[in-house]
């Protein structure tokens, strides 16, 4: 019979040969009277060989509980073991560093996020910034249609007005940013609860802006039937889409002229109720999605259809600076955010600050803005004199000139503020002539003085 005997010079590898599982593997079980001494003895579970009588004498001659039996089967057996401790070992410490990791990862995510250009440091484009601050002001003036050149800033700028907007109080448990307080914005669910008097938990977050890419299916923006609910718990749930994630915020959408023209459809027929309706799979959903469009292309690429370019609010048309000293100055300003980005949105903090202020008290003060009679009765002889179907220009016209009026602190609309305003609201609303070298905008423009001015 083959004795073995083990000297341990600690606990430490008895307890990690159990913590990793390997004595209930081993055909041995421990017999240890001392700390430092540990003898393998044949575990009885295994069947061992048959011992002979030279083995039983030597088993008897042994002092008990100091040594222990084993089968020459065994040795394999704790080579093995032997083996996979260290395995586990090294293994163990793998993991350990790539907890390490993942934690300063996360520790990085959650107290670094990505540095946005300022607004206010946006050189030109006014039209473009003009018809993005006038949708916050009064989101039902329709979202804002883009249309440029290349490299012209247009993310760049939706981006930057995002990070000026201050955060809004939403539900917290709710996957549709609704509203504590305004019913509109706020799901069925909430409103159900609210009304039973349950105190609503709330948190703050800032203004979700969702982008949409070109290859996105109508069940991601619509929303579609939980898969995994289905099929864990067998039960019907809806899973929200991107059309939900954008209730109470800015939903954008890059060459928007590529996108597949029924999705323009559910994205328009949903900017313009604020509800998003799903029938699908056995569910019946209906939930906010009051945002704000926002849709950007190169007309190089291809225009939008007549019937759905009109269901924008609002048109800009942004080109390229031409002016030597303009371009050298956006050149400068894009190397110094790029080389110090927390130093250069300092420098603009001010004016940032200036922006946001007066963006919040515009919308506080649209509710006490007039119209004159005589300046809407202009406005929609304005669109009648261009023959522009539908009345969608009247109506945005309107909106667009009340919101201008109270981002400049005015209570009354006057005529300055239609004509600030009215080129970006029918623009793309005019029939196509291919025999007229007229730009659209010089139109609009044209029959605007002839009205207004007589």
């Amino acid at each position: 019979m083959l004795i073995i005997l083990i000297i341990a010079a600690s606990h430490r590898l008895v307890k990690e040969i159990l913590h990793c599982g390997l004595f209930f593997h081993l055909p041995i079980m421990f017999s240890v009277d001392s700390p430092a001494t540990m003898a393998f003895v044949a575990n009885p579970g295994i069947q061992q060989p048959r011992p002979s009588a030279t083995t039983r004498g030597a088993k008897e001659a042994a002092p008990k509980g100091a040594t222990g039996a084993l089968g020459h089967a065994a040795i394999p057996s704790l080579a093995l073991a032997s083996v996979a401790l260290s395995r586990s070992r090294r293994h163990n410490r793998r993991a350990d560093k790539r907890i390490q990791c993942c934690a300063v990862a996360e520790k990085e995510k959650t107290t670094t996020e990505r540095p946005v250009y300022p607004f206010s440091a946006i050189v030109g484009q006014s039209e473009m910034k003009l018809s993005l601050i006038l949708n916050v002001i009064d989101p039902k003036i329709g979202g804002v249609m883009i249309m440029g050149d290349r490299g012209t800033g247009k993310t760049t700028t939706i981006r930057a007005l995002v990070d000026l907007l201050p955060e809004i109080a939403c539900v917290s448990d709710d996957p549709y940013n609704s509203s504590p307080e305004e019913e509109e914005v706020m799901s069925q669910e909430v409103r159900d609860r609210k009304a039973s008097g349950e105190d609503l938990p709330l948190k703050y977050k800032k203004v979700p802006m969702i982008d949409l890419p070109l290859g996105a299916t109508e069940d991601r923006v619509c929303g579609t039937i939980d898969i995994e609910k289905a099929l864990t718990q067998g039960k019907k749930a809806f899973e929200p889409g991107l059309l939900a994630k954008a209730n109470r915020g800015i939903l954008y959408v890059d060459e928007v002229n590529l996108l597949d023209d029924h999705l323009v459809d559910v994205l328009l027929d949903s900017a313009a109720g604020g509800w998003n309706t799903v029938e699908r799979e056995g569910i019946s959903i209906r939930h906010p999605a009051k945002f704000i469009l926002v849709g950007s292309g190169n007309p190089e690429e291809g225009e939008l259809r007549p019937q759905l370019l009109d269901r924008f609010g609002m048109h800009a048309l942004i080109r390229t600076e031409r002016d030597p000293e303009l371009r050298v100055k956006i050149v400068e300003s894009t190397r110094d955010f790029a080389d110090d980005p927390v130093g250069f949105r300092e420098k603009f903090l001010e004016d940032n600050q200036e922006f946001a202020t007066q963006i919040l008290e515009a919308q506080n003060r649209l509710k006490e803005v007039k119209t004159d009679p005589e300046i809407a009765r202009k406005i929609s002889q304005v669109c009648s004199e261009l023959n522009i179907d539908g009345l969608r220009g009247d109506i945005v016209t309107n909106r667009a000139a009340r919101a201008y009026c109270a981002f400049d602190g005015r209570s009354e609309v006057t005529d300055e503020d239609v004509g600030k305003v009215i080129t970006l609201c029918l623009r793309h609303r005019l029939r196509k002539d291919v025999l007229d070298t007229m730009d659209g905008g010089d139109k609009v423009e044209k029959v605007f003085r002839a009205v207004f001015e007589t």
